[in-house]
């Protein structure tokens, strides 16, 4: 072990509970992953049990329901710990005692759900702590919550953990007033305009989460312990607007005066630890960090707060994967360091670390693909880790007949490829025509705020030295040559190209992947012609460098709107552009490139804009020349990534790892 990373690994405590380390995985929401009787499945068994397997000390589950019936959520859901309590304790018992062999204690996190944060279509009864609009769709309305139905909620936490404790459970953690989920709704006077018990000042605010740990330590004993999950900050300017970081605005929500004298309220209530973080679903990208947050480790201002006035140990997540930023924030911001995206990409964090094997870590991209990202889709699992979420189902196999596979290119599919081929125990070469691996993750990497997909590229270089692939760099193979190979497999990964714009009156445009990499001069007015997602943040980049950046835009929407990619992400980048002054025109045509300006065409009308620098970014076509010529050899040829179909990274690694587990 490096002896700088040592204190990680001393014991902590939450109240009288000992945790054999000072890192716990971060509470990620598992749904999807409940069977028919609303309890654990298996595969949701697994994944957890795998992360205790990795070293971790703590897990704290994904929310769990309290009730289903309240806000009529279908199964298979959420699940919930008191709709079937027999069947959740027959399923979670299993898993405990299995987490329970590796020294990690876990907590049950309990939830009151999402109320006016809900998203439209999930729920049946859409309510709040008072009338309102949906955080997502101000059109649907909540109506305000009968003091029955909270009184409900309360006594469904308690019983909850009761169940828990039976269930072998080592404490609970209450979701949340946080995020501005139901309970944390209550607790900001922008939500709850009550005049109740339940409204108006702050300890009225909180008299719900305040309740509910009174009762549980009541029901299970002093000694039992309960977290909460707590959001010092609501960093939002206003309803369905967040505030950037380093940005000057009044706080909507919660200040940092209001959430001190939460935090003193509810401790003194019985809370024996916080988990902190800061933002509300109106500043979403806070609590769920896209890579476009640079600093590392962004809630310790806030954790180092809360530590000054509170006397319960502080647990503290936020991109806290660097071991010196997490070893430099004990003490002073935190008592436990929490890892959430980090162990869905690498179950084995803890445990490489300990090893001093932090080159074998795979990164996060802090992309949101695999996780959050695909909610709505499936139960969450990993852009770079696809046997995330159902590793008993879906891991690398030895595959029974050793073969010699032949891959070409190395972009992140040919990496992925190889990576799983040499682990299934067959022999590889991966030929690269180029200089070194990455592909496209090389300029799309230059961004700073994009470093993790570099990361990317360098874990797998380590990964394949390790496994002794043969990588060819700097060598082209003719169709010739590989007709005329011995090998038993053929995986064409060559990757995607720009599209060039070849029009007359558009050829002095430049390819955004040229600006990235520096192989053209900017000059300080800048028009990018496309705003999907490459031609948006090559415009952020330039933005931050000073330079007066234009998107332009055929469709109504750049990033093909809200639900073109992870809403947070969406919400962060769009916030950042606003914030940087870039100019976004849509509905909008490119007429004519001259050398000092550019003639587009919206609504009909033509103007004219000053540009020194005109930036291609309109997408990427298929480099699949290769395939084609080879595709009818009398041996298995499998084309993927993007020459086979242009997509994200989480696909070119999905495709390759589905591909390559069955050769």
């Amino acid at each position: 072990m490096n002896k700088k990373y040592a204190p990680l690994f001393e014991p902590a405590y939450i109240g009288k509970l000992k945790i054999k380390n000072k890192m716990a995985m971060a509470p990620m929401g598992p749904i999807g992953y409940a069977d028919p009787h609303y309890a654990y499945n298996q595969r949701l068994q697994d994944y957890y049990v795998e992360r205790a397997k990795g070293g971790i000390g703590l897990i704290i589950t994904g929310v769990t329901t309290v009730n289903v019936d309240v806000e009529g959520i279908e199964a298979p859901g959420m699940p919930c710990v008191t709709k079937c309590p027999k069947a959740f304790v027959h399923n979670a018992s299993q898993m405990n005692e299995r987490i329970h062999a590796y020294g990690t204690k876990i907590f049950l996190q309990m939830t009151a759900n999402a109320g006016r944060s809900t998203m439209p279509g999930m729920v049946k009864n859409m309510i709040a702590p008072s009338a309102q609009g949906n955080r997502f769709d101000p059109s649907v309305q909540h109506r305000e919550m009968k003091k029955e139905e909270i009184a409900q909620y309360t006594k469904d936490f308690v019983k909850g953990a009761m169940i828990a404790k039976r269930a072998g459970f080592d404490g609970v953690e209450i979701h949340a007033v946080h995020e501005g989920y139901l309970l944390d709704q209550f607790a900001i006077a922008i939500y709850n305009h009550r005049e109740d018990e339940y409204g108006g000042s702050l300890e009225n605010r909180l008299r719900f989460a305040t309740d509910i740990v009174k009762g549980i330590k009541k029901a299970c004993g002093q000694d039992f312990p309960v977290s909460l999950r707590f959001s010092l900050k609501s960093c939002m300017k206003a309803l369905r607007q967040g505030g950037l970081p380093g940005e000057e605005y009044e706080e909507a929500g919660r200040d940092i005066e209001e959430g001190v004298a939460a935090a003193k309220i509810l401790v003194a209530a019985g809370y024996d630890a916080l988990n902190v973080d800061a933002g509300t679903y109106d500043s979403w990208y806070w609590n769920h960090p896209p890579m476009y947050f640079e600093e590392e480790g962004m809630y310790r201002p806030f954790g180092e707060i809360l530590k000054k006035e509170v006397n319960v140990p502080i647990i503290l997540a936020g991109r806290m994967e660097n071991p010196d930023i997490a070893v430099e924030a004990l003490g002073k911001s935190c008592d436990i360091v929490e890892y959430g995206r980090q162990l869905l990409a690498d179950p084995d964090y803890p445990e490489k670390l300990r090893m001093d094997r932090l080159k074998e870590v795979r990164p996060c991209l802090g992309c949101h693909e695999g996780c959050l990202g695909r909610i709505s889709k499936g139960p969450i699992s990993c852009a770079v880790n696809p046997a995330c979420g159902r590793e008993s189902i879906y891991g690398i196999t030895p595959a029974m007949k050793k073969k010699q596979v032949l891959i070409i290119g190395g972009g992140v599919a040919g990496c992925e490829s190889a990576r799983v081929a040499a682990l299934r125990g067959h022999k590889v070469t991966l030929v690269e025509k180029s200089d070194r691996l990455g592909g496209n993750l090389i300029p799309g990497g230059m961004p700073s705020f994009k470093h993790y997909d570099h990361d990317l590229v360098t874990w797998y270089e380590h990964q394949l030295k390790l496994l002794n692939v043969d990588v060819q760099l700097n060598k082209e193979l003719s169709v010739e040559q590989i007709r005329n190979s011995d090998n038993d497999v053929i995986i064409t990964a060559t990757g995607s190209k720009p599209i060039v714009l070849r029009q007359e009156k558009l050829k002095k445009a430049v390819v955004a992947d040229d600006v990235l990499m520096g192989r053209v001069h900017v000059g300080d007015q800048v028009v990018i012609i496309g705003g999907g997602l490459v031609g948006c943040e090559t415009g952020l980049w330039l933005a931050q460098k000073g330079k007066q950046v234009t998107i332009i835009e055929m469709q109504k929407e750049i990033l093909g709107g809200p639900h073109g990619m992870p809403f947070m992400n969406y919400s962060m980048l769009t916030d950042l552009m606003k914030y940087h002054h870039m100019q976004v025109l849509t509905n909008t045509m490119v007429e004519e490139v001259k050398d000092d300006s550019v003639t587009v065409v919206q609504n009909g009308i033509a103007s004219t804009l000053s540009a020194d620098t005109v930036i291609s970014a309109v997408g990427y076509k298929s480099e699949n020349t290769l395939y084609e010529a080879i595709r009818d050899l009398n041996k298995p040829v499998y084309n993927i990534g993007d020459s086979n179909q242009v997509h994200n990274i989480m696909y070119a690694i999905w495709n390759a790892y589905e591909i390559v587990r069955n050769i």
